[in-house]
């Protein structure tokens, strides 16, 4: 029995298979976390999605902001000119798959394993209860019948700065946009948005959001997706997963349920170029 998280697919499910004939995945015995991101841009997001929805049990997936985009492009709040989402939304079990996909977490927590996984990371502000807390508050307007009305107001970079008295659909987009875009933050915990890059690239006096308030995790490990041009890092408490399958990069795994974390990669073609 192995644990796996496994980082932004993006749509590339060839990638996908052959890090499972790598890793030897098991489904009857192994768990699969999935980081977010399964769509978009990629050349098969539909096989993507009916493969990870058949697993079952047998895998976890949190939300990516990709993944959010589409249930977007399918209540029309977003225009589509990719064929890959097409095919998604023109298939006979479309809303089968749509109503599975947003009744998926933002965040997931291994108690056993003091490991947490979601798409963007943890909110350096948050510990990690509130975190939870936060996530369950989203999820279960996202899986309500009055979904849409939120996703027809997910999008926007505001506010940026989390307080406890945020309400409404402000409040939801903070936490929206803190599970699934973040990468970069202002000491006091304003979200730089628009930095993309890789570390020393960004915005002055702004910083990743995971060297800010580490206490605050208060032990717990986490793994992300998200952050393509973040590459591996060599620590202890911090484990990107996105290492740019879809820019021609790879496909990453990491073994969770070890004391220490060990990464498989699977090498990818060049579908999109890089966005820096």
């Amino acid at each position: 029995m192995a644990i796996y998280a496994i980082g932004d697919i993006q749509g590339c499910f060839l990638s996908l298979r052959k890090l499972l004939d790598k890793i030897r995945f098991n489904p009857d015995k192994d768990t699969l976390w999935f980081a977010g991101d399964l769509v978009n841009r990629g050349p098969d997001s539909l096989k993507t999605l009916r493969f990870v929805k058949s697993l079952g049990d047998s895998a976890i997936c949190v939300l990516g902001n990709h993944d959010l985009h589409l249930l977007a492009i399918a209540e029309g709040v977003k225009s589509n000119k990719d064929p890959d989402i097409k095919r998604v939304l023109d298939a006979d079990d479309a809303n089968e798959i749509l109503h599975w996909l947003r009744h998926r977490p933002l965040m997931h927590y291994d108690k056993s394993l003091n490991v947490a996984m979601s798409h963007a990371g943890i909110y350096p502000m948050w510990k990690i209860k509130q975190a939870r807390k936060y996530a369950r508050e989203l999820e279960k307007v996202l899986r309500s019948d009055d979904y849409t009305d939120f996703i027809h107001h997910m999008y926007g970079d505001q506010p940026d700065w989390w307080h406890d008295d945020l309400t409404g659909r402000k409040r939801l987009r903070f936490i929206c946009n803190a599970f699934t875009r973040m990468r970069y933050c202002y000491k006091d915990g304003t979200l730089n948005l628009n930095d993309n890059g890789p570390p020393g690239s960004q915005a002055h006096k702004t910083h990743p959001w995971f060297n800010l308030n580490p206490e605050s995790r208060e032990g717990t490990r986490i793994v992300f997706g998200h952050w393509s041009t973040l590459g591996i890092l060599y620590r202890k408490d911090i484990f990107p997963l996105d290492t740019g399958c879809l820019w021609g990069g790879y496909l990453s795994a990491l073994q969770v349920d070890e004391s220490e974390f060990t990464y498989t990669m699977q090498e990818c073609p060049n579908y999109k170029s890089p966005p820096i």
